[in-house]
């Protein structure tokens, strides 16, 4: 009798997953958790006159307080406000208590410096062959070279999920974390059964893969908003090492590169108000098509931003 019921529940879950209807889905998103990237003494990539610690915090302040303002029926919760340095472990703690329904990361890139070399002329190079009494001093003539490096071009944003090969870490959290996705009637019903259950491990696959295709889903709507604001999209990728929070949160999560401090340019615009601004207004559109588009039961592809007014 258990083993169907658990079969029956596992069902009903896969099949709200595909097409959660109405009556089963909580509101689809609830609480978003922002955090910008760095603080305190991990000051993150250097720019010529800035870091990258408070470029994320600027931005991430003015996200939330535009969410809150065209999107008040949303919980935002920040896992720093001030220049402090919270853990990896803390900020994933943070959002798992949280029980967000989201989590995104703001940070900056970096790229390293063009390095070059021009050969100058020669000179003179002394040089010993031999040893004792049949050492024997020569000279031979050597190139000279001049070094030089400039800031690298690269320009852009990213957005990145995490990558598909740590889904065993995100089932983790998912497990760690499960009063976060499961109602009450199937917490009960699933509560006598071994975490490491065939049973259960289902449960914790598919909603990882699911979160995974609204990780992926947001990180696409993000790059093609910035697209639309004139920004170079060096398009949504999947993080394949560096990015722990996002595989220790046991929620849809999103890591945000806004631009490159390295490249003069970009690091005024990111500094700018104009700049800023910009950046939140594609983050805050694409939020709203991923809202909706949970919301209407429709692919975030077709939901578009003017299918998604502004909330009073």
């Amino acid at each position: 009798m258990k083993q169907f019921v658990v079969i029956t529940v596992l069902w009903a879950l896969f099949s709200s997953f595909i097409d959660p209807p109405a009556t089963f889905q909580k509101t689809a998103v609830r609480t978003i958790i922002i955090d910008p990237g760095h603080g305190g003494r991990d000051e993150g990539a250097p720019g010529k006159y800035s870091f990258e610690k408070n470029i994320a915090l600027a931005i991430s302040l003015k996200l939330r307080d535009r969410i809150n303002k065209e999107l008040p029926d949303i919980n935002v919760i920040m896992t720093r406000t001030t220049d402090v340095y919270p853990s990896l472990h803390e900020r994933a703690d943070l959002a798992n208590r949280s029980k967000g329904d989201l989590f995104i990361s703001i940070h900056c890139n970096s790229a390293d410096p063009i390095r070059h070399s021009e050969r100058t002329g020669t000179r003179k190079e002394t040089y010993y062959t031999g040893k004792g009494k049949n050492k024997k001093k020569h000279t031979r003539t050597v190139p000279t070279y001049r070094y030089w490096s400039e800031p690298n071009p690269a320009k852009g944003t990213e957005t990145y999920i995490w990558a598909a090969h740590k889904n065993e870490a995100k089932e983790v959290a998912m497990r760690e974390n499960e009063a976060l996705y499961m109602d009450s009637t199937t917490s009960d019903q699933m509560k006598d059964f071994d975490p490491d259950s065939p049973q259960k491990r289902i449960i914790y696959t598919l909603k990882t893969q699911q979160y995974f295709e609204r990780s992926a889903g947001l990180a696409l709507t993000v790059e093609e908003e910035f697209s639309k604001l004139g920004r170079v999209s060096r398009e949504a990728r999947q993080r394949q090492v560096g990015i722990w929070v996002l595989q220790a949160t046991a929620m849809p999560s999103v890591l945000v590169e806004t631009g490159y401090i390295s490249n003069p340019e970009e690091e005024d615009y990111l500094n700018s108000e104009k700049g800023q601004n910009e950046l939140v207004d594609g983050i805050v559109k694409a939020l709203k098509r991923y809202k909706y588009s949970l919301e209407n039961h429709i692919p975030l592809a077709t939901a578009d931003s003017t299918d998604t007014p502004t909330q009073n």
